[in-house]
């Protein structure tokens, strides 16, 4: 006699418990999915902003334009330390910014930004935000070490180049050119991968300096074309500004500012979605 088969499965042992898959974390704030004009838009705002605010941005615009004017100094009589210089501006300009955040904020809400309002918005915060200052310092001392490495392995003791950026690019130094702007490239890109949105993070809501970093981090890996793209955007307004005599940085310094603001803001929403 044949037995039919039964493809029937057995039935659980007593108080067995069925696995139930745990739901996925999400990590950090959620962000928000951002076309590849963006950017763009995001100039708009802060150019908005900007011409709401003149008077506190012409301010900060004025500290852009010495900071620069102090990397022109540094460059003339001691070359050597210039990217270290300008690494340590990358640490103060999202200091800086900060005010400009504050201001696009107020405006945001409708109230009138105040400059008082704008120099002190790390205060609320200010714990965090010197931790995230401090990540930006250690990268700031690398990349000022590397560039030093860069100089000592590519000339023979200190290299004589008179202030004059003719005899620096030419076609001699092309190799120490290639390295000097590579290792530039890396740590600006490191710096700006954890800090795009960081800042403004930590002033708007009330976060640690490490999940501000990796909600920053997040949105360069997630959406790499846009933030590309607001890198390329940022990288080419700010290097235009520098001609002549960093005097562009007067507008262009508190406009990407504003506009970082608003970059903030289309990535992650209000507070009150989170």
């Amino acid at each position: 006699m044949n037995c039919a088969v039964s493809d029937a499965p057995e039935p659980p042992p007593p108080g067995y418990i069925p696995y139930v898959p745990e739901p996925a974390v999400e990590l950090g704030p959620p962000l928000q999915r951002l076309p590849l004009s963006a950017p763009l838009h995001w100039l708009q705002l802060g150019w908005a902003d900007l011409r709401r605010a003149p008077a506190i941005g012409g301010f900060f615009g004025a500290c852009f334009a010495l900071m620069g004017l102090a990397v022109l100094m540094v460059f003339r009589h001691a070359p050597i330390y210039t990217l270290a210089l300008c690494a340590g501006f990358l640490l103060l300009g999202p200091l800086l910014c900060l005010g400009l955040y504050q201001v696009s904020r107020c405006l945001e809400r409708g109230e009138a930004p105040r400059i008082e309002d704008a120099l002190g918005a790390w205060l609320p915060n200010v714990r965090q935000i010197a931790i995230f200052g401090f990540v930006l310092l250690i990268l700031e001392m690398l990349w000022g070490r590397a560039a030093l490495v860069v100089f000592a392995v590519s000339f023979n003791g200190m290299p004589d180049f008179a202030g004059s950026v003719s005899r620096l690019l030419s076609a001699d130094h092309l190799g120490f050119i290639v390295a000097y702007l590579a290792v530039g490239a890396v740590f600006a890109g490191m710096i700006f991968a954890v800090s795009v949105v960081a800042m403004p993070l930590l002033l708007d809501r009330d976060t640690d300096a490490v999940t501000a970093g990796l909600a920053s981090l997040k949105l360069c890996l997630t959406q790499p074309a846009v933030m590309l793209f607001w890198g390329l955007v940022v990288t080419t307004l700010a290097v235009l500004a520098m001609l002549p005599y960093f005097a562009g940085l007067l507008v262009v310094g508190p406009w990407l500012g504003h506009a970082s603001w608003h970059a903030y803001r289309a990535a992650l929403g209000p507070p009150s979605t989170v």
